[in-house]
């Protein structure tokens, strides 16, 4: 801005010199629209953070619905739709996913595996962690109770889920400070075909509030609920085995994952790429 304050100095001063017989008045700047210039100016450096496009890591950890169990095209469940949603933003040029979905894995089985070396690395170098755990927590106590079944017994196990789930953000905290965590939430899979089974419902919702609550003590953790979409909708959304999604399932579910981050998630991630490269620049300069 020096620069050109002295540029349109001297040709002031040209003009002048040049202009003097003909007496016409000279057009000198002041120092308040050099003042409102040098504004303009600033304003215009201000560059959004979703200007320049990021590569996005994201590890996904859990049990079959991150394995993509009644997936019929193989590809990985609800992740390929999620990449798709993701790489339509403007502030996202890649999204790079690592699957560790483990079909079966109860939340005691997913401490264990967070312990070794490969997924440690993983999750310590990801923008983002989506973790899918809790049905099989679940479905554990149906199967040694069946012909027992009682609410206390869910009450039980739902205790035990829930240490675990601190024990695995702590451990993902531990290993990455920094990134991103996602949890998707439970659905009934049983509410279309036994509706009037209304604790059902009960179960699932209790352990999602829960679930929430684990969440609000962490920074930066995010709760997908999809619930009421396997429950509201009149589509079958669920794979031949009554359990697991089907194609337009894992569709729908990584459409209500995409909504939290594009909401939520990505704005507040974005802006802490965006300040991490600025200061890379700086010390580079």
């Amino acid at each position: 801005m020096k620069k050109l304050f002295t540029s349109l100095t001297l040709c002031s001063i040209m003009l002048t010199s040049c202009a003097q017989s003909s007496a016409q008045p000279v057009f000198v700047y002041s120092g308040d629209y050099n003042k409102n210039r040098d504004s303009g100016l600033s304003l215009k450096s201000d560059i959004p953070v979703d200007f320049v496009p990021e590569d996005y890591k994201i590890v996904s950890i859990g049990d079959s619905l991150t394995q993509g169990v009644g997936d019929s095209t193989k590809r990985g469940g609800y992740l390929p739709y999620l990449e798709e949603h993701l790489e339509k933003e403007k502030g996202v040029k890649d999204a790079q996913f690592l699957n560790f979905g483990v079909s079966g894995n109860r939340t005691s089985q997913l401490l264990k595996r967070l312990d070794k070396d490969e997924v440690k690395e993983a999750i310590g170098n990801t923008d983002m962690v989506i973790i899918t755990i809790g049905g099989n927590d679940i479905m554990k106590v149906v199967r040694e109770n069946f012909t027992t079944l009682d609410l206390s017994d869910f009450d039980k196990q739902r205790k035990v889920y829930e240490q675990n789930l601190i024990s695995i953000l702590d451990l993902i905290r531990a290993e990455n400070p920094q990134t991103t965590i996602i949890l998707v939430g439970l659905y009934n899979p049983f509410s279309k075909w036994f509706a009037n089974v209304k604790e059902l419902d009960m179960i699932m919702e209790g352990w999602n509030e829960k679930s929430k609550a684990i969440l609000s003590m962490y920074e930066e953790t995010y709760f997908v609920d999809i619930a009421e979409t396997f429950k509201t909708t009149e589509e079958n959304l669920l794979y031949k085995d009554y359990f697991h999604p089907n194609d337009k399932g894992y569709e729908l579910m990584a459409l209500k994952v995409y909504e939290i981050l594009r909401k939520q998630a990505l704005p507040t991630l974005s802006e802490t790429k965006y300040a991490l490269r600025k200061e890379e620049n700086y010390y580079n300069e």
